[in-house]
C-alpha cells in the first residue's frame, strides 16, 4: 500500500516537472536571442538564497522566482549585467554570487580549503616521519625475530 502511494507521488511529481521548465522558459519575453542568452547566463551566475546550492536559473523557490523577475525587469530597463549584480549584492550580500570576490572578508572561503589541505599534509608527513623513526629504533633481537616470522623454517620467504 505504501509502495503504491510512493509510486503515485513519484509519478505525479515527474509528470509535473516539465511544467516547471515551461514556466521558466515562457514567462519572459525577449526581443532577441542574445537577450535571452544574457538573461539565462546571468541567472546561472547567481545563487538562490533559499536553496543555496542551486542557481537562480534552476531554483523553484518563491524567492528565486521573485529575483528572476527583478533581473528580467532590470534588463528591460537597460541596466548592464554589472549594475544588476551590484544591485543584488547590495541587497543580499556576496552570498548571492556563486563566485564571490577575493577580499579580506572572503579569504577563508577562497583559501581555507588549501590551508586545511596543507595542514593535513603536514600532519601526514609528521606521522610518516615518526613511523620511520620507530622502525629504525628496533633492536637487533627484534629484527631477527621479525625475520624469523616472515620466513619459513628453511629460510625461504612465505607466500
Amino acid at each position: 500500500m505504501i509502495a503504491r502511494l510512493l509510486l503515485v507521488a513519484v509519478l505525479a511529481f515527474g509528470a509535473a516537472w516539465p511544467a516547471f521548465a515551461v514556466e521558466n522558459a515562457s514567462r519572459y519575453q525577449f526581443d532577441t536571442e542574445q537577450q535571452r542568452e544574457r538573461y539565462w547566463d546571468l541567472l546561472s551566475q547567481l545563487r538562490c538564497l533559499v536553496c543555496q546550492n542551486e542557481s537562480l536559473a534552476d531554483s523553484q523557490a518563491d524567492l528565486a522566482r521573485d529575483l528572476r523577475q527583478q533581473v528580467y525587469e532590470q534588463m528591460h530597463a537597460g541596466k548592464s549585467n554589472d549594475a544588476i549584480v551590484d544591485y543584488l549584492v547590495d541587497r543580499y550580500g556576496d552570498f548571492v554570487l556563486f563566485r564571490p570576490p577575493v577580499e579580506p572578508g572572503t579569504y577563508l572561503l577562497w583559501f581555507g580549503p588549501a590551508l586545511i589541505f596543507l595542514i593535513g599534509l603536514g600532519f601526514g608527513i609528521r606521522i610518516l616521519a615518526q613511523r620511520r623513526g620507530t622502525q629504525a629504533q628496533l633492536s637487533e633481537e627484534d629484527r631477527r625475530r621479525a625475520a624469523r616470522l616472515l620466513n619459513d623454517e628453511d629460510g625461504e620467504p612465505r607466500q
